[in-house]
């Protein structure tokens, strides 16, 4: 999937997988490509689910993680010690790259691919899950960009207030307050769209 590393890690020796992303980037800098190809397999899955979550499209995603990679080594000599943890700068850089890509026009949803169903016994459940995912799927996606953001990183990625802060630029204190008004708008449209479906049902 995405960018396909060129040796395996039994190839590259137990060293190098024990190294942390901060000595990798340094390699990194001294050109060492396995030290990338190692950085690529550690976050390419947490980059890809970031981006899916953001744009709910799996072909937009997919772009999205391997642009951002490709980065990491096009910029390599331009990265600065000290300044942010790797996965932290990567997953901003995901972030804004998914920004500028919703502000794009697109028909595509994953929203409007069926679950499989595995078999008959299992198809009131399977509908059922699908519909709540669609209305949780849709809530969030009439959220204010910034709440749907830091929710998303929240909850779906499951990163501490700080490391949101970060990624979105931003104060803790900030996403604390996005978050609070995020959960409360939330569950004000899935409110709504419950008694909206009563309502229709009742006509």
């Amino acid at each position: 999937m995405l960018i396909q590393p060129i040796a395996s890690s039994a190839t590259r020796g137990p060293a190098l997988a024990d190294m942390d992303d901060e000595t990798l980037l340094g390699r990194m800098k001294q050109d060492d490509s396995a030290a990338y190809r190692l950085l690529v397999e550690r976050h390419v899955d947490r980059a890809y689910a970031i981006a899916l979550r953001v744009l709910g499209n799996q072909a937009d995603a997919e772009d999205v993680a391997q642009e951002c990679l490709v980065k990491v080594w096009t910029h390599r000599h331009g990265w600065q010690d000290g300044k942010a943890k790797f996965s932290t700068w990567l997953y901003r850089v995901v972030v804004n790259r998914c920004i500028d890509l919703r502000r794009r026009p697109t028909n595509d949803c994953l929203d409007d691919v069926p679950e499989p169903m595995d078999d008959e016994a299992d198809s009131v459940t399977t509908i059922h899950r699908g519909q709540v995912y669609g209305k949780l799927s849709d809530a969030m996606g009439r959220l204010p960009e910034q709440q749907r953001l830091a929710l998303t990183l929240s909850y779906f990625d499951d990163l501490g207030n700080s490391e949101i802060a970060e990624i979105m630029q931003t104060t803790v204190s900030a996403v604390e307050s996005l978050l609070k008004r995020g959960r409360q708008a939330l569950r004000d449209k899935l409110r709504r769209s419950e008694r909206d479906v009563r309502l229709a049902l009742a006509e």
